[in-house]
């Protein structure tokens, strides 16, 4: 992951510092090390990032900039990443998790009716919410391990292609400067 491609992407900190319904977090958006990006930070925000957003809570953004400031890794990236589950995909992604965590406790799927109410969800939520929670968990961690390795994996392979093209353009100068 190239820093220079991330850092284009991020909001400034002190913009985000003055604004007013922000003001109660100020201390932490204002902490340097929130911001840092390395592979360290950008990778374990990928994680929390993903956990966070695997979670069938309200305020998942706030657990994730909580988990953020624990873990000392980039802030605005685990806190965006929260928004992979947004209102179009939430319902896709927690009906998936519901499905995984039926699964794993060996329970039947109890299938949506062909209109889907409010009222069906309040009837049914004791029935589908142990299964929704394991399987969110699971998801979650799965999610959050997948893509720390992810990111590593691909932050070292870019560094590895850029040394080489270094190298490269290194003995290309060497050769022309010996002809």
């Amino acid at each position: 992951m190239p820093r220079r491609f991330l850092q284009r992407y991020m909001p400034n900190p002190d913009t985000l510092r003055r604004q007013r319904s922000l003001r109660f977090m100020s201390r932490m958006i204002g902490d340097p090390g929130l911001w840092v990006l390395s592979r360290r930070t950008v990778a374990n925000a990928f994680s929390i990032g993903l956990f966070s957003a695997m979670l069938p809570i309200p305020f998942q953004m706030v657990v994730a900039a909580f988990g953020a400031w624990l873990l000392r890794c980039n802030l605005p990236l685990s806190v965006g990443l929260v928004w992979i589950t947004n209102p179009l995909t939430m319902p896709l992604i927690f009906y998936g998790n519901y499905r995984i965590g039926a699964w794993v406790m060996d329970t039947p799927v109890r299938e949506a009716p062909a209109r889907l109410s409010t009222h069906w969800i309040a009837s049914r939520m004791a029935d589908i919410l142990p299964a929704l929670a394991v399987g969110s968990v699971v998801s979650a961690i799965v999610l959050a391990i997948v893509g720390n390795l992810l990111v590593r994996l691909v932050w070292r392979w870019h560094i590895s292609r850029s040394w080489k093209q270094r190298a490269t353009r290194r003995r290309l100068r060497r050769l022309e400067l010996e002809d």
